[in-house]
């Protein structure tokens, strides 16, 4: 089976790309969504956690302190790192048995906004970035977040792996930039993928 890695900047719009492809059929692994719901359920990394940042990481209904663990690793890039070489590699192993259940799919997606940075990409056999401009970027994400203001927006951006990077690096890349439409590019990448997997 074929596995296509999705990546982007915060506010390219990955997410809306990988509905389309989900509507083409295409199972996507969503990293984001599967690494909170790994932290919330995997007893051995809530102990981990626990262990690492304190007692908060989880709030009184026992569910991720996702704003207070935000808080602790956002400027500190030695626990930033201590948190990722906990989540990443349960969270691989959570995509490997994914992958076993969607066998049957010709290709299936991998969307993860820290593809290159977390060496997602060596789960993949390709990886399609979604490109857009970081004005663009920044405005969507603006509109989408409201609790964000702009130098967060932009914190979160310079962060993040430079975008003319993520192209460069990306064997396949949409562009989400208002002047090209994105579902004829979908359904061309999706001939392609299909061709690949053959």
């Amino acid at each position: 089976m074929l596995k296509i890695g999705i990546t982007g900047g915060i506010g390219s719009g990955k997410s809306i790309v990988c509905k389309c492809f989900q509507l083409l059929g295409v199972p996507v692994y969503d990293s984001d969504t599967r690494a909170k719901w790994v932290m919330n359920h995997d007893p051995e990394l809530r102990e981990q956690l626990i262990s690492a940042f304190g007692p908060e990481t989880f709030d009184a209904q026992q569910n991720l302190n996702r704003p207070y663990l935000s808080q602790k690793v956002f400027h500190n890039t030695a626990e930033l790192a201590k948190l990722n070489g906990m989540v990443h590699p349960q969270v691989r192993k959570d995509f490997y048995k994914w992958v076993e259940q969607h066998q049957q799919a010709p290709y299936i997606l991998k969307e993860a906004a820290l593809m290159f940075e977390s060496n997602a990409y060596t789960q993949v056999d390709h990886v399609l970035t979604v490109s857009a401009p970081l004005s663009i970027r920044v405005t969507r994400t603006l509109q989408r977040d409201l609790h964000r203001n702009q130098a967060e927006v932009e914190a979160i951006i310079h962060k993040q792996l430079p975008e003319e990077e993520r192209v460069r690096r990306a064997q396949f890349v949409l562009y989400n930039d208002d002047t090209q439409l994105v579902l004829p590019q979908v359904v061309q990448l999706h001939q392609n993928f299909l061709q690949l997997a053959h």
